[in-house]
């Protein structure tokens, strides 16, 4: 097992890639990359660094060389042989060939475009501009980098035996956390914890904690380099960035309000079983299921990421019984900042009435909380999001008013189309 804290003590003394495989991503990213090659390959979008946590002042903490350094170095990453072999030959969702020969080819070719970054008082600027397929592979990398850098510049003055303590009590933390959920034989937990990491090190050694702790309740990790590493399933399947995009380009109002549908319609084309996810609150969950053609309640289940996680499920399950589907065959997946006390809870609600699972992401892969004086290891929001499709701005109203983004104007003509109506605003966790 890998040193961590000695690792971290390393840092101090040479350049360590924080990204070393472009695999080193979502799979849904991959999933939803095979897509837009096959259905919109020719749009340019543009996508952009969001701090939603403004008192963490990026700038101030990493050092602009550094990050370009991490940055050049993801642009000179390439599919290795065995990356390459392991997605075209691999079963997920119990699918061979999930990858198409024709994708494939492409994928193996790729270099991410370039990147533009500029320091904007304590916050970067940085964006990604190019071709739909190719930007989008920009997201997670540049979203780990950020994180990581964050990590190893809170931890740059602390000693070796520090060190060892710090990772000791983290530990012991996830493990305490890992007790509390190994009774529960009926759970299905899974790692989304790639976007917002402490660090690369750190997400492998809480898969293989899981793996170990958790046993069959672990069903797999959203990272395709660790779940090829450690043998586990791949999970994920499509996000917010599909219909972001896809209502970006639509032409009118009636257009844009059908294109959140044709997203899913572009998706039922290519993906059957566990993959026929529906994520209903880009422009509000309780609107889209009703709008939502019939043939969408066949889908296998439903992820909630937005707005309180109960109600959503609620709105879903009453949705499915009015359309004559039985909820106790349908998945929710809940994967908004959950953590063990709200992972038990909604399991005690729900058990039964349907099928759950948990996306666990940034309080599995990140929780120092408490550990660093000052609380300066505590995760924080950070998104990098796709903001303009073919030089037309893209809108994001969740079920969070917290979450939404987009130009004013723009966000009021989309709860216009869409019929939003009063939203309760959550906090925002991570």
């Amino acid at each position: 097992m890998v040193d961590i804290a000695r690792r971290v003590w390393n840092h101090k003394w040479k350049i360590d890639p924080i990204v070393r495989s472009l695999i080193d991503t979502d799979f849904y990213k991959l999933l939803m990359c095979q897509s837009v090659f096959r259905n919109r390959p020719d749009a340019k979008v543009t996508f952009s660094l969001i701090n939603r946590s403004a008192d963490v002042p990026l700038a101030r903490l990493i050092d602009e060389g550094e990050l370009r350094e991490q940055l050049d170095h993801i642009r000179s990453l390439s599919l290795s042989r065995g990356e390459s072999t392991w997605l075209r030959g691999n079963t997920f969702y119990g699918k061979r060939q999930m990858f198409r020969a024709d994708f494939m080819e492409w994928f193996e070719d790729l270099r991410l475009p370039p990147y533009h970054l500029e320091r904007r008082g304590d916050q970067y600027e940085l964006t990604f501009e190019g071709l739909w397929p190719e930007v989008m592979l920009w997201e997670i990398p540049a979203l780990a980098v950020l994180m990581e850098l964050r990590s190893r510049a809170v931890l740059n003055d602390m000693g070796k035996f520090e060190l060892q303590v710090l990772y000791a009590r983290a530990m012991t933390k996830l493990w305490q956390k890992v007790e509390r959920l190994r009774d529960r034989p009926d759970l299905r937990i899974a790692d989304f914890g790639t976007r917002r990491r402490h660090s690369f090190l750190w997400q492998d050694w809480c898969v293989q904690a899981m793996l170990e702790g958790l046993g069959q309740t672990f069903v797999g990790t959203s990272n395709c380099l660790i779940a090829m590493r450690r043998e586990v399933e791949a999970i994920g399947t499509n996000a917010h960035e599909l219909p972001m995009v896809y209502s970006a380009l639509a032409e009118g109002d009636t257009a844009l309000a059908q294109a959140p549908y044709q997203v899913l319609a572009d998706w039922h084309e290519e993906h059957d079983g566990n993959l026929r996810i529906i994520l209903p609150d880009t422009y509000g969950t309780q609107g889209f299921l009703d709008r939502a053609p019939d043939w969408l309640a066949s889908w296998t289940g439903i992820r909630i990421d937005s707005g309180d996680p109960a109600t959503g499920a609620e709105i879903a399950i009453q949705w499915w019984k009015d359309r004559g589907e039985d909820p106790t065959r349908k998945l929710v997946i809940f994967s908004d900042g959950l953590d063990v006390e709200k992972i038990l809870e909604l399991h005690q609600q729900f058990a039964g009435r349907v099928r759950i699972s948990f996306g666990w992401g940034t309080l599995m892969t990140n929780d120092f909380r408490g550990l660093v004086s000052g609380d300066r290891l505590s995760p924080f929001s950070l998104v990098c999001k796709a903001v303009s499709a073919n030089g037309r701005a893209t809108v994001k109203l969740s079920d969070n008013p917290n979450k939404a983004m987009g130009p004013p104007d723009q966000i009021d003509r989309y709860r216009d189309v869409f019929g939003v109506g009063q939203q309760e605003a959550q906090a925002l966790v991570v």
